[in-house]
């Protein structure tokens, strides 16, 4: 080195290792971050309330890589060897045959020493020779005086009944191959022992598939664990709940008092979720034909641009593209002056409006199998689908159960299916809900009103300025309420009178050029006369129905829309 070269400054000096830690696995810079936004919504669709979750609820709820972790703490692998081992040495020490007979003596000696009363005795032998705890527990009530000696024996031979269950159990449940007896506290406490072991390694085994550290109980583990492998295992559970907490706040789910509430930002990225798995089920098109969207004199603007028409309007104008043209033609020299050769306008294209009105059937029948969970999954889809790419459209959502009511795109997630309030097998209510003294909220709320959903709908599109209107009607079967004037009926089984004011609100619809689309959802007490009504109401009114599983809703739901959109435009 010459005497005029500096040295150059070395790097380092004290190197510090971080063991056990791997800063490209905890998360992967290349690794799509955990979908935290669907458990939450998922909660919420199907309680219907949005309760904030705590840390370890949502944790618990999430999903995430398990090469996330894989490397931090101490290794889970080691931690269900060390449990199975445990679990094993305890099988291989202990019998639960010699156990059992004990237990069997000690129940049989307490009652032995019983003296019942009489009018008691019967009951009481049968009880013992069939060893029916209840049938003990019932016999204490009867013996009226809490403080004979009849009564305080039979709480000790009901404690040793129970005890000579729970090691009858144990017996059944684990296959003990040792030599070493027990006594009765002991098997006890063996029970309890590996009743924990198996529940930890459950839970091991949960957190190793999905990398739910949340859902170890850390305390319980304590009992089995050397205490650094915990103080590992609990750093490891702070950082994953770190990670969830900082995967929540740019998912926005907002933090709050140490919970966390859906907003409506997580709202926006759950529909755009919802279209991004329903459209990702598109098969890929084969070659053909494919409408494309009509050109001409229309609202949307499009990137394409054209030579400037007589009669174009100049709002569509490409100004920098005509600047550049001026610019071109007369070489950038002196003041430029515009021609209408060098003028461009933009492209565009027709977006006919449409008018739609969702009714969602919220009757009692809806609980069955989660249906009502479907239903609100797809007016979210169709809600996003129409915000999103056609905003010019009108959408308005209907509740639908004995009465029907608007409801706002906010407000989905939050409806449940009416609780049933009677359970007669045959109903036959005419309410007048002119009288004053009559709330709809003192009325059976689990009932189906198509009729009047019907007729909410119309009153809805009938003010919106476009040919093309439509009624997406999701039910799982007849209409079982319906009004005439101010009369309520609430008739069940189905009568051919609310079918008949169904089918007249219907016929209505029709006229007015509203075209009613029937989605049945399947459910355990369909019958063939749901699907004939189905077909009726299609026929009558030239709608159409369809039959889709409850899962696949949001599906058929988003699709048909979007085909009919292009049938509107082409």
């Amino acid at each position: 080195m010459e005497p005029s070269q500096t040295p150059q400054p070395r790097v380092g000096g004290v190197i510090h290792t971080y063991q056990q830690y791997d800063p490209l696995n905890f998360p992967s810079p290349t690794q799509p971050p955990p979908d935290l936004v669907s458990p939450a919504m998922d909660h919420l669709l199907m309680y219907g309330e949005s309760r904030r979750l705590t840390p370890e609820e949502l944790a618990r709820a999430i999903r995430l890589d398990p090469s996330q972790i894989a490397g931090l703490g101490p290794s889970i692998d080691a931690l269900l060897a060390m449990l199975r081992e445990r679990k094993r040495k305890i099988l291989a020490k202990f019998e639960t045959r010699s156990v059992q007979n004990v237990a069997k003596k000690d129940f049989q000696r307490s009652a032995g020493k019983l003296d019942p009363p009489k009018e008691l005795e019967k009951r009481f032998r049968r009880a013992v020779a069939e060893e029916q705890l209840r049938d003990l527990e019932m016999l204490w009530y009867a013996a009226g005086d809490d403080t004979s000696r009849f009564a305080r024996g039979l709480v000790q031979l009901v404690e040793n009944l129970g005890e000579k269950y729970q090691i009858d159990q144990l017996a059944s449940k684990y296959e003990f191959t040792g030599q070493e007896p027990l006594t009765v506290p002991e098997a006890l406490a063996v029970k309890d022992e590996l009743e924990k072991i198996d529940k930890l390694i459950a839970q091991l085994e949960e957190a190793r598939k999905n990398a739910q550290i949340a859902i170890i109980d850390l305390e319980l583990l304590e009992q089995f664990t050397e205490p650094g492998d915990l103080e590992k295992l609990e750093e490891l559970q702070r950082m994953t709940e770190d990670l969830v907490r900082e995967m929540a706040e740019r998912q926005g789910l907002e933090q709050e008092n140490g919970t966390f509430r859906v907003t409506p930002k997580a709202m926006r990225i759950f529909q755009s979720k919802l279209l991004e798995k329903i459209f990702s089920k598109l098969d890929a098109s084969r070659t053909g034909r494919h409408q494309g969207p009509i050109v001409g004199e229309g609202s949307v603007e499009m990137q394409a641009t054209r030579p400037y028409e007589f009669g174009d309007s100049l709002s569509e104008m490409d100004i920098p593209q005509t600047m550049i043209n001026a610019l071109l033609r007369t070489g950038g020299a002196g003041p430029v002056g515009l021609k209408g050769e060098d003028i461009v306008v933009h492209r565009t294209r027709n977006a006919p409006k449409c008018a739609t009105a969702v009714i969602m059937d919220m009757s009692g029948s809806m609980r069955n199998d989660g249906q009502y969970v479907n239903v609100k999954r797809m007016a979210l889809a169709l809600e996003g689908l129409i915000r999103r790419e056609y905003p010019g459209d009108y959408l308005q959502f209907i509740e639908m159960f004995t009465f029907a009511k608007p409801v706002r795109s906010g407000e989905i997630a939050e409806l449940m299916p009416k609780r049933v309030t009677l359970f007669d097998p045959v109903v036959r209510l005419k309410i007048d809900m002119s009288r004053s003294d009559i709330s709809e909220y003192r009325i059976p709320p689990h009932f189906t009103n198509i009729q009047r959903s019907l007729h909410q709908a119309r009153q809805f599109l009938s003010t919106q300025d476009t040919p093309n209107r439509q009624i997406i009607l999701i039910t799982d079967g007849l209409p079982t309420a319906h009004f005439q004037g101010e009369w309520l009926y609430l008739l069940y089984p189905p009568d051919p009178l609310t079918e008949a004011a169904t089918m007249r609100e219907g016929m209505l619809c029709a006229r007015e050029g509203i075209t009613i689309n029937l989605f049945l959802l399947p459910s355990w007490s369909q019958s063939e006369e749901d699907i004939r009504f189905a077909y009726r109401l299609a026929e009558s009114t030239k709608g159409r129905v369809f039959f889709t599983a409850g899962r696949d809703l949001d599906r058929f739901v988003v699709w048909d829309y979007v085909s009919r959109k292009r049938e509107i435009m082409s």
